[in-house]
C-alpha cells in the first residue's frame, strides 16, 4: 500500500528542516499550510561553475497529486538551464529526466539536488548566466 500523501510530505519537511543535504535546502513558505502544499528551496550553486558561490531560490507546489506526479517547481532566481522555461521560470519537465521519468519514491530534495546536477552538465554549463540577484 501507498504512504498516504500527508505522512510522506511530513516524512520529507522532517528531512528538510534537519537540513539532509549541504547542497540544498527546502520546506513550507508558511508554517501554517496544513496541505502542506506551498514550499519554498535554495539550491547552491555548483563549485567549479559559473554557478559557484550563488543561492538559487525556488517555489515549490504539491499539489493534490504528489507524490504520484512530480511537484511543480519555479526557479524565483534567474538561471539560464535548458530545462528552465526562460520567461516563467518553469521547469520544462520534458526537459528534465528526473521529472519526466517520474517515480512515486522521488523526493523533493531529489530534484533539487538533480537541478543541481544539471548546472555543471556539458550544454548547462557552457550557457552563459544572468546576473548575479536577478529574477524571474
Amino acid at each position: 500500500m501507498a504512504i498516504p500523501r500527508s505522512f510522506r510530505l511530513l516524512e520529507e519537511l522532517e528531512k528538510g528542516e534537519k537540513g539532509g543535504s549541504q547542497a540544498c535546502s527546502y520546506g513550507l513558505t508558511n508554517g501554517d499550510d496544513v496541505t502542506m502544499t506551498h514550499w519554498n528551496g535554495t539550491i547552491l550553486g555548483a563549485p567549479n561553475s559559473v554557478h559557484a558561490n550563488r543561492i538559487y531560490s525556488v517555489e515549490i507546489i504539491c499539489d493534490d497529486t504528489y507524490p504520484d506526479k512530480p511537484p511543480l517547481i519555479k526557479f524565483l532566481s534567474k538561471i539560464n538551464l535548458q530545462c528552465v522555461d526562460q520567461t516563467t521560470g518553469d521547469i520544462i519537465v520534458d526537459k528534465f529526466s528526473i521529472m519526466k521519468n517520474w517515480k512515486r519514491s522521488t523526493t523533493i530534495e531529489d530534484c533539487l539536488l538533480e537541478l543541481r546536477k544539471e548546472m555543471v552538465t556539458p550544454t548547462n554549463k557552457a550557457l552563459p548566466q544572468p546576473k548575479e540577484g536577478s529574477t524571474f
